[in-house]
Parts: C-alpha cells; structure tokens; sequence
C-alpha cells in the first residue's frame, strides 16, 4: 500500500511542477501527451516494483518497517522535488546531485543508498527527457551521470563524516565526479549543452547544495524518525545532554564508571564490525536508573554502606530495580528506545551475587536465587552483550592486584564463561569468535585504564630563595 500510495504522489507531484512550470491543465496535458505519460508512468511502476522487490530479497527488515519506509519515499520525493524547483528556477547542473545519497547514506545504510541514488537518477532523467522538453539530451544525460558517480562518491565518503565541519568538506569532494562529467560534455558537446561558461560553477553549486540541504534536513529527520546519526549520538553523551549532567552532579562514581565502560564497549563494538557510537552512546545511559537512589550503590558511596541497615532481599530488589527504572527515566525523557532496551538488558537475568550470598549465610535451608536476580530480558542484541560483558569487567577489574594484560583477560573470560553457562547470550547471535575478541579488546583497555604507576618519593621540596 505504501509503494502505491508513493507512485500516485510522486505523479501528483510532477504534474503539479509542470503546472507550476508551463500553467497547463492537467487532464489536457495527459490528453495531448499521452504517450508521454504512459511512458513515464510506466517506467515509475516498473522502478517502484523493483524497490520493493530489492527490499524483499536484501532488506527484509525495512518492509517489516512502516516508518522506514515512509522515510525512504519521503527521502526520493524531496530529493526529486528540490532538483526540479532548482533545475527550473536556475539550471540543471545546479540540482543538488548528491543530497539523497548523503541522506540516505546517513540514515539507511551504504547498500540502500547506492540503490536509493540509482533509482533517484533514472526517475529524474526519465521526467526530464519526456516532460522538460526545454533540457536537451546532453544535459539530461550530463545530469544522469553526475547523479549517479557524485551520489556514488558521497556514499563512499559519508562513514568518514563524523563532525559538521567534514561535512562542508565534502562539497570539495564532490566536486571532482561533478566537474570532471560537466567539463567534459561542455568540450564534447558545446551547442547542445548551451555552450553556458558558468556551467563549471553551476556543478560546483550542486554541490554546494548538496551539503546545506543535508546539514540542515538532516536534523529534522533525526527527530521525525528517531534517527540516531553520529551527530546526534556525540549530542546526547555531550557533558550539556541533561540527564548526563545529572549523573555527573548527583551519581559521579557512576558517570565515572560509565565513561570507563563507554571507552570499553565503543573499543569492542568497533572490533566486531558493530557501531562503536551507538556503544559508546548506550553504555552512557545503561546505569540512568542509579539516579534514582545513588547513595545505594558502591560507586557513589564514601564512608558509609546503607545496605548494612537492609535485608538482602530488600538490598537485591533496590539494586535489580535500577535497570527497570533506568529505561522508565530514559522513555520519559524522549530518548532512544536503543538506550532504554541496553539499560533492561545489560544485567540480563544474572544473580547479584553479594547479597545471594548473604543470604545463604543468614539462612538455614536453600534460596530461590530468581529472588536475588535481575528480571532481564537477556541481551537481544550485540551491544547489549558488549555492555553486559564490559559492565562486569570494569567493576571486577577495580579489585583486581595484578592488572596486566593477561590477569585481567583471565577475569573477563571467566565472566564471559560464567554468562554463556547462565545462557545470557542465547537470544542474540553473538558469536564465540566475537566473545573472543571483546574479551581480548577488554583486556588490553582495561590493562590502559588501570595502568600501575611509580611510587612517588616522599621529599618534600621548599622553594629557592
């Protein structure tokens, strides 16, 4: 439904520019052109089954998706709309050439950009050379191909962009495919492409385009679909981000904790092949919910431990409780689902030993451990294994005397050993390869972290007169 829907918007759309563009009516123009249309409609049918049909076979996750797919069309109808207003009100060779590749690039993945930009560039030279009848052949083709080999080049360069400023160095980038193709139809076919010396320059507007309307609709995507890009990501761990300001005023030994841990699981994230910002990101928000009642966790406290005064079935369900109250806190602060999912499930169902423990010495029969165990959900995905995994070896490598690289890969290998035997990582498809690997990644960072030091010598120095 929602493929046809975009191929009776996308008409409504081109008839409209061509009213806009010629004052015509509509149902006259159809009569009068008809083979035109046909033509066009056709082709946009054919191209418009052949997304579905690559999403089917390449991207089943997108078409279980309604918002994702929303996103992609409202994507190709801007990206098509902005290069007819602009071709129209200055030149072809000015379209923003690269803006869906850039967008989609960011928001979609590499794989459905290059296949977003194709279609893009074959719906825009199909409109051109049957409904643009003023655009000759050449520029229509100079523009295919400009659309084509700079979406190309954008989405090749676009994992690389990880601040605004690489992003306006991208038009430099650009500009390379756009001047190169433009330049050489102006040598070869000068009267057909108008013989315009400021076609140079219009590519290099392009471009330009290209940029600003990704700069500044990028944001607005973020929030309309909760998109989370690496500008928003490094927005929301940012010291300003209010809830990471709260924990730092009112949880600082938890913010220090989760620094150490976002250092650790963006280092494993990223030697899995997963996305080290979305890592770094969660592992910032997965312990939210101490904020709630900080003084009960060892991070926050100084002198005094208020869980002397509780039972361990009271102590075990305020320490449990912080992982269903991290997700409440992140939901109602309109953050990412992403973040509230790792903060439920970096605990898993594993039994918080200490007070289990202390149980079993105040008690002459057995316990039922699910009392003294976090209510999960285990882990659903990859980075919630890394969290859980670095979560564990960061507070268990403190109290570690000997932190070389091996002693404390022994300590990460017996956590890992002891979740895989309480079946933690059975709903997501980590695999031992990958365990392997973070525990290595662990080790060595952690080794960094809690590096030994010199003792100072005690000699106190006075100051030369």
């Amino acid at each position: 439904m929602m493929f046809f829907l975009n191929v009776v918007l996308l008409f409504a759309m081109i008839f409209l520019l061509l009213e806009i563009k010629h004052h015509l009516n509509v149902i006259n123009y159809i009569v009068e052109n008809y083979n035109s249309v046909l033509f066009v409609a056709s082709a946009v049918i054919i191209l418009t089954m052949l997304m579905y049909a690559y999403f089917y076979f390449e991207c089943t996750d997108l078409l279980t998706d309604m918002s994702r797919i929303i996103e992609c069309f409202v994507l190709l109808d801007l990206a098509l709309f902005m290069s007819f207003i602009i071709g129209e009100l200055i030149t072809p060779n000015a379209r923003p050439f690269a803006f869906l590749a850039l967008m989609a690039a960011t928001l979609l993945g590499r794989r459905e950009a290059v296949f977003l930009n194709i279609i893009y560039s074959l719906v825009l030279f199909i409109i051109d050379i049957n409904f643009f009848t003023d655009v000759s052949m050449w520029v229509s083709c100079a523009s295919l191909l400009v659309s084509v080999c700079a979406g190309m080049t954008a989405i090749f360069f676009t994992p690389a962009i990880k601040t605004r400023i690489q992003s306006i160095l991208m038009v430099f980038v650009l500009l390379v495919p756009a001047e190169l193709i433009i330049g050489v139809m102006e040598v070869l076919f000068v009267e057909e492409m108008s013989g315009d010396p400021m076609s140079l320059a219009y590519g290099a507007l392009g471009g330009f385009f290209s940029v600003i309307a990704y700069m500044i609709i990028l944001p607005v995507f973020e929030v309309m679909f909760s998109e989370l890009t690496v500008f928003r990501l490094r927005e929301l761990t940012s010291d300003d981000a209010k809830l990471i300001k709260k924990l730092k005023t009112e949880a600082p030994g938890t913010y220090n904790h989760s620094v150490v841990v976002a250092q650790l699981a963006q280092a494993c994230a990223t030697a899995i092949g997963e996305d080290g910002e979305l890592a770094r990101a969660a592992a910032y928000y997965h312990d939210m919910g101490k904020l709630k009642n900080p003084e009960m966790f060892t991070e926050n406290q100084v002198d005094y431990n208020m869980h002397n005064e509780l039972s361990p079935e009271l102590s075990a369900d305020i320490i449990r409780s912080h992982t269903r109250d991290g997700a409440q806190l992140i939901r109602k602060n309109h953050l990412p689902e992403f973040f509230a999912d790792c903060a439920v499930q970096h605990h898993g169902t594993m039994p918080i030993k200490y007070f289990y423990a202390k149980a079993l010495k105040m008690s002459d029969g057995e316990l039922n451990i699910a009392n003294y165990s976090y209510s999960g959900p285990t882990p659903r995905t990859k980075i919630a294994a890394i969290l859980m995994i670095v979560d564990a070896s960061e507070a268990a490598s403190r109290s570690l005397k000997d932190r070389t690289p091996q002693a404390v890969e022994e300590l990460v290998t017996s956590i890992i050993e002891e979740r895989l035997d309480m079946d933690q990582f059975a709903d997501c498809d980590i695999t031992l390869r990958e365990l392997t690997i973070i525990s290595h990644t662990v080790a060595v960072s952690l080794s960094g972290v809690y590096h030994n030091r010199i003792s100072y010598p005690k000699l106190k120095l006075k100051k030369n007169k």
